[in-house]
């Protein structure tokens, strides 16, 4: 009974170590007698004869790998930074990094790769450009110089990030200072603008005002001359009504009605109360008059 349950436990125990499972990020590749194979296999439980071959087991998935480095710079200066590698193994090629690099390929290609590249790329750049807008174009260079090695091995760097850069305490000075007479001169210039669109902005203003001035002088000027017509055609009316009054009145003034008006007039003043005495030229009728 104790030999069934030994045989027992000792099956359990090689069927136990003869299975492997890949979990999703990774793939496996089998190594038979010092050998490895170039099938690769995916994710799952996987069984294989435990006395002579193994499961490797390498992640696919992006990797972040972290080193801080002393970057040198165009003037010879040693700026220190952290710098983070984005990465990932090429999954048709795990079966050759294992054959020609073997599982500390960090160790023994990305991290020498990324110490060479990365102090030829800064090496053409000012240390000021490290902290600087150009970062990003070192960190794409360093990024291009790296695929140029190692693609053809089988990974793939997706991005390489430059981070808590320590510029030399000198540097940094002059370079807040750099900063600091920029800011100054943005804004004075800012202020300069301000002042200049000011007195753009009083040209035409005090033009406005100007123009304004012309169209009211120009107005009034109008309003005096319509009215100047004005009063003279009035006057011009009133003369050529009272002329024509004059021509009709005129041609009405016969000898008999002057005659006949004169009468009237004389009888009119005849009948005066009042003590009257008229001097004619002798021509005058009088006939009729009363006393």
């Amino acid at each position: 009974m104790n030999k069934l349950v030994t045989i027992l436990w000792l099956a359990v125990a090689i069927t136990m170590s003869s299975c492997a499972v890949i979990i999703q990020d990774e793939v496996g590749v089998k190594r038979t007698l010092g050998r490895v194979k170039n099938k690769i296999y995916d994710p799952g439980p996987r069984t294989y004869n435990p006395f002579t071959s193994r499961i490797i087991k390498v992640k696919v998935r992006t990797v972040n790998l972290e080193m801080t480095l002393g970057l040198p710079s165009k003037e010879g200066l040693t700026v220190n930074s952290e710098i983070s590698i984005l990465y990932k193994i090429v999954r048709n090629e795990v079966p050759n990094i294992l054959q020609n690099t073997g599982l500390e390929f960090e160790d023994v290609l990305i991290k020498p790769v990324l110490r060479s590249a990365s102090a030829d790329i800064c090496a053409k750049f000012d240390a000021k450009d490290m902290h600087s807008s150009k970062r990003s174009i070192i960190e794409k260079q360093i990024a291009e110089r790296m695929m140029e090695v190692l693609s053809p091995k089988g990974f793939l760097i997706e991005q390489v990030l430059l981070k808590s850069i320590a510029l030399p305490p000198g540097l940094s000075k002059s370079i807040e200072e750099k900063l600091q007479a920029e800011q100054d001169a943005q804004r004075m210039e800012f202020v300069k603008e301000r002042e200049r669109r000011d007195a753009e902005r009083k040209l035409i203003q005090a033009d406005g005002e100007k123009q304004s001035r012309i169209i009211a002088a120009e107005g009034l000027k109008r309003t005096t001359e319509i009215e100047a017509e004005g009063r003279a055609n009035a006057i011009k009316t009133e003369a050529e009504a009272q002329m024509r009054a004059n021509e009709l009145l005129n041609k009405s003034l016969t000898p008999i009605v002057i005659k006949n008006r004169q009468v009237e007039a004389f009888m009119n003043l005849s009948k005066s109360s009042n003590t009257k005495v008229i001097i004619t030229d002798g021509k005058t009728p009088l006939m009729g008059l009363e006393p």
